[in-house]
């Protein structure tokens, strides 16, 4: 093989694995042939190597944005909260279309909010509001697209629509982590249809069920105390199995695994092999036993979050990601059809309308958001943690649907949601509706460009990609998603 001429670039024979192709040398005719594409190919792959992916690392830490300890919590209001009514109101339309409330301004010059919520009025500089979410396609029951990032993520229409991985799933598969004594992924449901699932990833990206971990109240469907906690015997050990004898099992079925490992090729052993590690890791570790235990916090913690479910949920969300997990997702519902903030009116049970279905959540969620923002904040978390808060889409800007005087139908034609922390820049508007709320005005967001958001604070590369099962290469984000550049 010819070599390359001594006069060229000594920027040319940058070592790497494959230098020794010389990818630059044109070897014969000048035109390019398929063996020079191969060399230069290989040698441009040779760039992706270990000691680059740490230097990236590195820098991205240098400039404030670690990788490997960001977090994500999504506060899921199941249903589809009205977004005239919270974040997105319009005080000079007709009370039909502007609703029953009140508006206030907020510390952020220029922006109004719904009088139910003074507290993150009192905080919106620590908020991003975006009211222009194309959220067409999205549904509940299940509730997929806005949590996974796909539009196809739609059971109802699409029979494939709930193999599509919940972010969280994505998150848990592709970012790089270094806490395996705690689950990636864990959700707070009500129902198994509020949440999207591991889907295509498999079995081994669903999310941990929190609810089983923890000792909690638990409420009737619409959101009475029950006078009972939930027990949390997920990390108990059945009687005359201890710790030892565990271990001894353990290292048996290794070695079975190993004996079989060679006859498995569709990598499901390995799935298994990393599902069963992490398993065995969080009930003997401790560190996720002990992130799940309330007890640990202080009384006066406790009593500032209060002693409502959702209220405990998000001091637990805030003691997970501490612990490292990777992303929380708190299904706001007590009941588990459709979801609380499904608000189409006092004559429909059990969720009623604006006014006394919707009215009574908002204090109780204003309370929550702010004070876990503000926890996250004093303990120097809220830089790493992103907080998400939106449901599967808007309301119908007039009221009176399905023969209530007070409620509002599904709308998934414009949603308002709502972010804080991650280190992004807050204190802005991010988008608009028109003067009924209605409609996109300007700028709209797609549940792709949210997914691309929060793959970009997590470091998540967004051309990742997984296969089916039909082994077809997918990518995460199969809609053209874009992170927002007014975040970053």
């Amino acid at each position: 093989m010819p070599h390359e001429s001594a006069d060229q670039p000594a920027a040319f024979h940058g070592s790497h694995a494959f230098s020794w192709m010389l990818p630059r040398a044109q070897e014969g005719l000048v035109v390019r042939s398929r063996r020079n594409l191969l060399k230069a190919s290989l040698a441009g792959m040779s760039g992706l190597s270990v000691p680059r992916l740490l230097q990236a690392r590195e820098q991205s830490a240098r400039a404030g944005r670690p990788v490997g300890n960001r977090s994500v919590i999504l506060l899921w209001m199941t249903g589809g909260p009205s977004h005239i009514d919270t974040w997105d109101p319009k005080p000079t339309r007709p009370a039909i279309n502007r609703g029953p409330f009140g508006t206030i301004d907020t510390a952020v010059p220029g922006i109004s909010v719904c009088e139910h919520l003074p507290l993150q009025a009192a905080m919106m500089d620590r908020f991003t509001l975006i009211r222009s979410v194309d959220c067409r396609g999205s549904n509940h029951e299940p509730n997929q697209v806005m949590q996974t990032g796909n539009r196809d993520a739609e059971p109802r229409v699409n029979p494939s629509g709930d193999r599509y991985p919940a972010m969280g799933s994505v998150i848990g598969r592709f970012r790089d982590r270094r806490d395996v004594g705690v689950p990636p992924y864990v959700v707070f449901q009500k129902s198994r249809s509020h949440v999207a699932w591991g889907g295509w990833l498999g079995r081994a990206s669903d999310p941990f069920e929190g609810n089983r971990a923890s000792i909690l109240p638990e409420l009737d469907s619409v959101g009475r105390s029950l006078g009972r906690n939930s027990g949390a015997d997920i990390f108990q050990l059945p009687s005359g199995l201890n710790q030892d004898r565990l271990l001894n099992r353990r290292l048996l079925v290794e070695d079975l695994d190993r004996l079989r490992r060679g006859l498995d090729q569709s990598g499901t052993m390995d799935a298994l092999d990393d599902y069963g590690r992490r398993a065995f890791e969080m009930v003997l570790g401790g560190r996720a036993r002990q992130a799940f235990d309330l007890s640990r916090e202080s009384p006066e913690s406790r009593a500032r979050y209060g002693s409502h479910l959702w209220c405990q949920q998000a001091l637990l969300a805030r003691r997970l990601v501490e612990a490292g997990v990777g992303f929380v997702t708190i299904d706001l519902s007590y009941h588990t059809a459709s979801g609380t903030w499904d608000t189409h009116g006092d004559n429909i049970p059990p969720y009623g309308g604006i006014s006394k279905g919707l009215g009574p959540l908002l204090p109780l969620f204003d309370h929550l958001l702010t004070t876990l923002v503000s926890d996250l904040e004093e303990r120097g978390l809220l830089s790493q943690v992103l907080v998400i808060a939106m449901g599967e889409f808007g309301r119908t800007p007039m009221m009176g649907t399905q023969d209530s005087t007070d409620g509002r139908n599904h709308w998934p034609v414009v949603m308002s949601l709502c972010l804080a922390g991650g280190g992004l820049r807050h204190g802005q508007l991010i988008g608009a509706s028109t003067s009924d709320g209605g409609e996109i005005l300007d700028r709209p967001v797609t549940p792709a460009d949210l997914a691309a958001t929060v793959y970009r604070h997590m470091g998540v590369p967004l051309d990742s990609m997984y296969t089916d099962e039909r082994n077809r290469p997918r990518f995460i984000l199969e809609e053209n998603g874009r992170p927002l550049p007014e975040l970053f």
